[in-house]
């Protein structure tokens, strides 16, 4: 494949997606949507109200588990070294060390929203 044919396919999907983006959503935006906070804080409320640390703890999970995904990504190529089953003990044990600190976390109540 050349690389005018690439250009070409890449351009075409990107130009079709475009498109559909554009037609694709729906334009009836209601109250909430046209609000400048979609966080769902009341702006006009008052600024001291303290804020839900769980809110954080599901931020930071979020980003652990994202950065798991960013560590495993290379495994597919390192499994085609001459001895892949180094690699295969490090990624088990960094799944499970993250798999036991999310049960730790759910059995402590970590995760609930409500009390």
């Amino acid at each position: 494949m050349s690389l005018s044919t690439m250009l070409l396919i890449t351009s075409t999907i990107s130009i079709i997606l475009m498109l559909i983006s554009f037609w694709l959503p729906m334009m009836l935006p209601d109250t909430e949507k046209l609000s400048p906070y979609e966080c769902g804080f009341d702006p006009r409320g008052n600024a001291r109200l303290p804020f839900s640390l769980r809110f954080f703890l599901v931020a930071i999970l979020f980003l652990l588990f994202d950065l798991e995904i960013a560590l495993l990504l290379p495994l597919p190529w390192a499994l085609g070294l001459n001895n892949p089953t180094t690699t295969m003990i490090l990624a088990f044990s960094i799944l499970s060390l993250l798999t036991l600190g999310l049960a730790y976390e759910w059995m402590q109540g970590g995760l609930e929203w409500a009390e």
